[in-house]
């Protein structure tokens, strides 16, 4: 179940991508609602906010580590929230780390497509949302006792 969220995550990501990039001019701001949100492609080589322009190379690698990571969980997971959860993440993590591979300039410092404008705060995709509400669910189930002893792998 986790692999196939995890592939649902990143075939929504690359195709609103795709989409993105034949339906929208570079640079150029769709508004949606006011000044608020809107659609504008832009090919960031860095982190969030732009951050880390000129070291994509990181990225990559930490792209390639959290998905290590998410297969990592993936096979000692037991509960469906942390399952539905390491599925989201690593779903947007596999995309990211595709994108940081596969597009241009080159290959390990490829640039991610964003293309949601949250105001004149930062432009972003669909992996980001999921990475977003992943980390929120993780902070929430893992402060859930519960669930943190029922997701604790086997000894």
């Amino acid at each position: 179940m986790t692999v196939g969220i995890g592939v649902g995550v990143a075939v929504l990501d690359q195709s609103t991508k795709w989409w993105a990039e034949h339906a929208l001019s570079l640079g150029e701001r769709v508004p949606i609602l006011g000044d608020l949100l809107g659609l504008q492609l832009i090919y960031n080589p860095g982190a969030a906010f732009s951050l880390g322009t000129d070291a994509t190379w990181i990225f990559t690698i930490i792209s390639a580590v959290a998905v290590g990571v998410a297969i990592w969980f993936t096979l000692r997971v037991r509960t469906l929230s942390w399952a539905i959860v390491i599925g989201c993440l690593g779903g947007a993590a596999v995309s990211h780390l595709g994108d940081r591979l596969l597009r241009p300039p080159s290959v390990g410092q490829g640039h991610i497509v964003d293309f949601i404008a949250y105001g004149d705060w930062f432009i972003g995709n669909i992996a980001d949302i999921f990475i977003v509400g992943g980390v929120v669910a993780v902070l929430i189930l893992a402060t859930t006792e519960h669930d943190r002893d029922t997701a604790e792998a086997p000894q």
